[in-house]
């Protein structure tokens, strides 16, 4: 028996239309590493020690301060993300097809996430994943779910051939995440302690 190095491969049989089949991994895989993500940093802040603190900043009053500071920094980068995002898919008249937004797009979003790492290390190594009051409870679960929908948008930006729709609304859910984990610390650590550094 020989084998025809030349002959094609096979494949999972076409759609109808002509199409490949798309592999349910394409939606699997960034789920489960989602789940693992918020899991996994629940689990950690759960069966973790609380330690106080975990930095503070030069010029600051206090760690919440800091994160607040940190925290609100983040979201207007997230919302530069959101206006970025609205010029690319051209709902935003004017703006649509700029050589700039792309990149715009790109580097707020890498921005946002840079200043909410160190948020989220304070929370879990200072304070833990707690539970005492609803605010709290909202605050540590959506802390988690955030990190772990964000891996799955960074893992579906990679994939072919989704759903046009798709990162739109994982784009989106991220957005509200951390608008609502915002709400229920900063502008909190705001209403009760005063806009302070």
């Amino acid at each position: 028996m020989s084998v025809d190095p030349n002959a094609p491969t096979a494949s999972f049989p076409a759609q109808p239309d002509g199409h490949a089949r798309p592999g349910a991994a394409r939606y699997l895989v960034p789920a489960l590493v989602a789940a693992a993500v918020a899991v996994g940093l629940g689990v950690y802040g759960k069966e973790h020690d609380p330690a106080g603190t975990a930095f503070n900043i030069a010029g600051f009053n206090s760690t919440g301060a800091v994160k607040s500071w940190l925290a609100t920094t983040a979201v207007a980068f997230a919302l530069v993300q959101l206006l970025s995002a609205l010029a690319m898919y051209g709902r935003l008249p004017g703006l649509g097809g700029t050589t700039w937004t792309a990149p715009l797009h790109r580097w707020s979003g890498r921005i946002a996430f840079l200043l909410a790492v160190p948020v989220a290390v304070h929370c879990l190594y200072a304070l833990g994943y707690q539970t005492y009051n609803t605010r709290v409870m909202w605050h540590s679960l959506l802390g988690c779910f955030f990190f772990g929908a964000f891996s799955a948008k960074m893992l579906l930006l990679r994939a072919q051939r989704l759903p046009g729709w798709l990162i739109p609304v994982v784009g989106g859910l991220v957005l509200v995440v951390l608008t609502v984990i915002w709400l229920t610390s900063a502008l909190w650590f705001f209403r009760t302690f005063g806009v302070t550094t």
